[in-house]
């Protein structure tokens, strides 16, 4: 008598399927291509990859460094400006009108006062003279255009008005290179490096003095007298790495972020 499995496989019963163990692993392998001309098997290529091949990030940033550098040493533009910055006048003025501010006019109010320059340095900035007047009107002061109609001769002089300025720079600062040229007839050509700053700053403080005295049109005699008063403002642009200015100060517009 024949084994039962036998006996199945013979009367056509489907066999069961073994299943793998978790240990064994199958492998799929292709079939060979034909070569049509001789009739055997083609060579298998190696498979080809499609990623691009990128460069590493510390080539790239070198790359961009390089090409700032190029472009900055190419291009140089020269912009003409009329006069003083607005800043170094807000500077100066402000400092003018916290200086005024100090001054006290209270033994002038009600008196015709005639406001005398003559001791005033002209090259000082003329803005002083406007803040006092109109600390004049505000306190009740007449002024008068002539010195014979005024009661009070009012003198104003000034110490000093200006701005001191401080660089910081952590960094290469640029640097200018005269480029000679063999023809006579042309001017050696400015080459000017690019500035490469990782921390910069430029602070500007402004200051102004102002003071007076006021006497007695027929006596000469001293009516009141006040200052020196010293106004002082500031300002300081900052960059890190590049990037700025970063604005601090109590003047325009470093004050008021909207005007920007």
């Amino acid at each position: 008598m024949k084994p039962i499995s036998d006996q199945a496989h013979i009367s056509g019963a489907p066999r069961r399927r073994r299943e793998a163990s978790p240990q064994q692993t199958f492998t799929r392998r292709k079939p060979a291509l034909i070569d049509p001309a001789s009739g055997g098997p083609t060579l298998s290529m190696p498979p080809v990859s499609t990623r691009l091949p990128f460069p590493p990030l510390p080539m790239v940033l070198l790359l961009l460094t390089a090409m700032c550098a190029l472009a900055g040493c190419q291009t140089n533009l020269r912009v003409t400006d009329s006069g003083p910055t607005a800043s170094e006048q807000f500077l100066m003025s402000q400092a003018a009108e916290k200086a005024v501010a100090q001054l006290s006019f209270e033994s002038l109010h009600g008196r015709d006062v005639f406001m005398d320059t003559t001791y005033y340095d002209s090259q000082k900035q003329p803005f002083i003279l406007g803040e006092v007047r109109a600390r004049c009107f505000r306190e009740g002061i007449r002024l008068v255009p002539a010195r014979d109609k005024a009661q009070i001769v009012l003198e104003v002089r000034s110490g000093a008005v200006g701005i001191d300025r401080h660089d910081f720079l952590i960094g290469i600062p640029s640097l200018q290179a005269d480029v000679g040229t063999t023809e006579s007839n042309l001017r050696n050509i400015p080459l000017l490096t690019p500035e490469l700053a990782l921390v910069k700053n430029i602070e500007q403080r402004g200051y102004a003095n102002v003071a007076f005295v006021a006497y007695w049109v027929d006596t000469s005699e001293l009516v009141s007298s006040s200052g020196p008063f010293v106004g002082r403002t500031f300002r300081e642009d900052w960059w890190f790495f590049g990037f700025g200015p970063r604005t601090v100060g109590d003047i325009p517009p470093a004050n008021d972020v909207e005007s920007y």
